[in-house]
């Protein structure tokens, strides 16, 4: 673990920000790629222009999240840390829903098919975070708790996993995760090879990726816990579960009865 590649003079050139570039770089590539491998050349334009518009809202969105949804104590009691991106603290969920509003509006603006973007950026917005996961593991946040063994993950001195709990073996919580991400990445990949009605796949991701983050969440070490000894991520995972599955099951229902409408049409009458 790193927190530092190498210094240009005084200024540090860090691991968790050059991975957090790889990260955005690879997700926009990924998804200009099934873009045009699913026939959907006409929106590769509109794909670059929304990549820094996504990038922007999922940051704003990201921080958001971590300092009041998350760590409020923490800030509130050091206002001067808002602004300290570089030291981590993005939340991935806040950065999802700051990265949604953002492309819902443009594609609100431009007349564009909200769920079919959203479909197509899904496979590269999963791959994005796990690679962010890397990040937070070089940074030493997003850490887990202690294992109460002898084995672990060990950070060094000056991460805030170290601060936090000395040279404690943590549970793996980030690398974990990020692995699940790789494993998510690849299913959606084999979901795209069937037809799908607009939003499932996409959709699919929120459910998937936030049951999954609510289980792991026991074993983080970083976040304060609330009602029923659960962390403030697992009480918005099971919010986004349960409306990923609703607008799932909304999205199947309508594309079968625009389906069946439209079998209900009289052919031609020669």
């Amino acid at each position: 673990m790193h927190q530092y590649w190498f210094f240009i003079g005084n200024f540090p050139i860090r691991a968790y920000s050059t991975l957090f570039a790889l990260a955005f770089i690879l997700g926009v590539g990924v998804t200009l790629y099934f873009t045009k491998a699913s026939g959907k050349e006409e929106y590769l334009d509109n794909m670059m222009d929304l990549a820094p518009l996504l990038l922007i809202g999922g940051l704003v969105g990201a921080r958001f999240w971590q300092v009041f949804f998350f760590d409020w104590h923490f800030y509130s009691h050091h206002p001067g840390q808002i602004i300290a991106i570089w030291h981590g603290g993005l939340s991935i969920q806040g950065g999802v829903v700051g990265a949604l509003i953002a492309g819902a509006l443009y594609a609100w603006k431009k007349k564009l098919p909200f769920w079919e973007l959203a479909d197509l950026a899904a496979p590269g917005l999963i791959l994005a975070q796990a690679i962010g996961r890397d990040a937070n593991l070089m940074n030493g946040d997003a850490f887990g708790g202690p294992t109460g063994g002898n084995f672990g993950l060990l950070y060094p001195v000056g991460t805030i996993a170290r601060d936090t709990f000395g040279n404690k073996p943590l549970w793996p919580a980030e690398v974990w995760e990020g692995q699940f991400d790789v494993i998510l990445f690849a299913f959606l990949v084999i979901l795209k090879l069937r037809k799908w009605p607009s939003g499932v796949l996409f959709l699919t991701y929120v459910a998937l990726y936030n049951l999954a983050r609510f289980f792991l969440e026991y074993l983080r070490g970083d976040s304060p816990r609330f009602l029923f000894h659960w962390t403030a991520a697992q009480w918005s995972s099971i919010v986004a579960v349960l409306l990923a599955v609703i607008l799932m099951i909304w999205r199947i229902y309508r594309a079968r009865g625009e389906k069946g409408a439209d079998e209900e049409l009289p052919g031609d009458q020669n």
